[in-house]
């Protein structure tokens, strides 16, 4: 499994919390995409997969040309839903709904987000998703185009880790993690890696 996280958008997806809105990628983030695309050109992929937001739609489509390969959306892939605070910065976060703030620095599994989602909500969601995967057969490699929260989620379940772990992966705008599957678990071979975004800079 090929897991990427979608590129930078236009409303800065490092500073603020968009979870179901469907911010579009920026111009860096469209480049971030295209240099993953040169990054895995010797990759074969037997199938894509994409949240059904577009910051991370464009991204798999970036990366999929000139594969013959259709993306396939789901709304399982899609980021927590943050509710009321979608939009916000952790300092309006902390200021506005100090409750919230408190849960999430505690990494509580009791946290909902009000008018979102809750952690086992986004769990869940991404387990549905991970049944779509035993369809396919060993030896086939799989992009997953998606989002911090559930990718991070989706490599706790990969790997056998429970929910309350899903915090303690990083994953940067633009990574690439990768995941090999067997009957009895996951291994983790490559995480948070965006060393395809320094190229540019040396050809600069």
């Amino acid at each position: 499994l090929l897991l990427v996280r979608h590129g930078d958008t236009e409303s800065n997806s490092r500073e603020r919390y968009w979870g179901h809105t469907d911010v579009k990628l920026s111009a860096a983030g469209v480049r971030q995409a295209e240099l993953l695309r040169h990054r895995l050109a010797t990759e074969k992929m037997d199938a894509i997969y994409s949240s059904d937001l577009s910051r991370a739609v464009v991204t798999a489509d970036t990366i999929a040309v000139g594969r013959g390969l259709g993306v396939v959306t789901c709304a399982d892939l899609r980021e927590i839903s943050f509710g009321e605070l979608e939009g916000l910065n952790f300092s309006e976060v902390d200021r506005l709904y100090p409750d919230i703030a408190k849960l999430w620095r505690e990494r509580s599994l009791q946290l909902r987000y009000p008018g979102g989602e809750s952690v086992e909500e986004l769990n869940q969601r991404v387990r549905q998703f991970r049944s779509r995967l035993e369809e396919h057969r060993a030896g086939e490699t799989i992009l997953i185009v998606a989002h911090s929260a559930s990718l991070r989620m989706l490599i706790c379940q990969l790997l056998g880790l429970g929910a309350q772990h899903w915090w303690q992966f990083r994953l940067e705008l633009a990574s690439l993690s990768i995941v090999e599957t067997y009957p009895q678990g996951g291994i983790l071979l490559l995480l948070n890696d965006v060393c395809h975004l320094k190229y540019e800079l040396r050809a600069k």
